[in-house]
């Protein structure tokens, strides 16, 4: 990596980034704290403790055992305690280490970013779209004027090709 150039509002690569181990390092804890559950499971006990059904209350849309699944992955890799109290019914609370409170910032800032840049990533998906559409479009008239411009060829609408078209509403 020695010998790079900088551009305009890139930052340079540690040369350290592209070795093996360290991408391996970087893949493990980008699939702990990358998936959609992590962060927000993160962000809603950085507030304080919190109970399952509190959490999951939080998260709306989370399955029992998704949640389930998160909290066990985040208590394995350190990122939250799970405290059983012994009351009948057991109670059992979660929360952040000093490790997951360290995570706070940068998944705080991540879902700024996401806030801010929402409708501009929006448009250019709206963008890109349009114009793979219209590249779409513009290959199927293209291959329907070569298929019906071969020697003898005629198109006859009324008539369908059992083997090669099948009947409307199938």
């Amino acid at each position: 990596m020695t010998g790079k150039i900088r551009q305009e509002g890139t930052s340079v690569i540690p040369g350290t980034l592209h070795e093996p181990e360290d991408c391996r390092a970087v893949s493990e804890v980008l699939a702990r704290i990358g998936d959609k559950w992590t962060v927000l499971v993160v962000g809603v006990l950085g507030e304080e403790p919190k109970r399952f059904n509190a959490i999951r209350r939080s998260l709306g849309s989370i399955s029992q055992r998704m949640l389930t699944l998160t909290l066990r992955g985040l208590e394995r890799d350190g990122l939250l305690t799970r405290t059983v109290y012994p009351t009948i019914p057991p109670r059992v609370e979660y929360q952040l280490t000093a490790l997951g409170l360290s995570l706070l910032e940068p998944v705080n800032g991540l879902g700024l970013w996401a806030r801010r840049n929402r409708a501009a990533i929006e448009a250019a998906r709206h963008d890109y779209d349009a114009r793979h559409d219209e590249d779409r479009d513009s290959a199927r008239a293209v291959s329907g004027r070569v298929a019906g411009s071969g020697a003898g060829a005629s198109v006859d609408s009324g008539s369908r090709n059992a083997a090669k078209v099948p009947p409307t509403g199938v």
